[in-house]
């Protein structure tokens, strides 16, 4: 059974960072000539003061970082943060962003933690003993057709209008009850969990922005796969999530399928 300090200290540790997201989001608009420097400046001190917490309660353990981090990449335990999912939305203050925080074990998942500031939000997932928001236990839908279901997919961020991830999004939009492209994966995969959202895929994420996510969706009692249906791997950039009715597996042909 996972050390219930571990699941604590990732969770004070969201909350810490996401205070620090709040209080720099403050500190500039979207009119200003370049924002970029202050957000960066913000990721930064989110990320410090979740591997400061931390390594002052396991200095032994490793780190893979959205900004820069990648220390002691073969100590049994790892974290896996991104200090801030959603980059984009979060300078022009639109309140879908999120702190995510991944533990890997023996190069397996075992803890997510999402830290939702703007709802005070938190998602915690540990492996076999499920998921969570705000200490109540959460199920995925129960939605089983496309034409029913709430659907996003994640694109990058500078693509033309032939990209794969356009022609995915154009594969499925006429069978989808909604697609959405929301810009934080952390909150998709959350979302998913919670049922909030019935299915999320993406070609194009790292792993600091899925490793707490896909734990808390297989954790929820979803479904998490690549996009052919194939064993999911954090560490590459292809994910299909569900909520693991027959809709994986109509998305999973839709989104395998020869792109013309």
């Amino acid at each position: 059974m996972l050390d219930e300090q571990l699941c604590r200290t990732a969770c004070e540790a969201a909350r810490a960072a996401g205070a620090i997201l709040q209080e720099w989001a403050h500190k500039f608009t979207v009119r200003e000539k370049g924002p970029a420097n202050l957000v960066t400046e913000a990721d930064f001190a989110a990320q410090n003061v979740i591997v400061e917490m931390i390594r002052s309660e396991f200095p032994d353990h490793g780190y893979l970082a959205e900004e820069g981090l990648d220390e002691a990449p073969d100590r049994p335990y790892r974290w896996i943060i991104d200090p801030l999912d959603g980059t984009s939305n979060y300078v022009h203050r639109f309140p879908y962003y999120a702190v995510s925080i991944g533990l890997e074990y023996q190069r397996q998942i075992v803890l997510g933690v999402i830290f939702d500031p703007n709802r005070d939000e938190l998602f915690v997932a540990e492996r076999s003993r499920g998921a969570r928001l705000n200490d109540q236990v959460i199920r995925p839908s129960h939605v089983t057709s496309l034409s029913q279901a709430f659907v996003v997919a994640s694109l990058p961020s500078a693509i033309s209008s032939n990209h794969p991830s356009v022609l995915r999004l154009l594969q499925v939009l006429p069978h989808a009850q909604s697609l959405q492209r929301t810009g934080s994966a952390a909150l998709n995969l959350a979302y998913v969990a919670c049922g909030r959202m019935d299915a999320f895929w993406s070609s194009s994420l790292k792993p600091w922005d899925v490793a707490a996510g896909s734990l808390m969706v297989a954790e929820a009692g979803g479904k998490i796969t690549r996009m052919s249906g194939d064993w999911f791997d954090p560490m590459l950039p292809d994910l299909l999530a569900s909520n693991g009715s027959a809709l994986h597996h109509e998305l999973r042909d839709l989104l395998a399928a020869d792109l013309v």
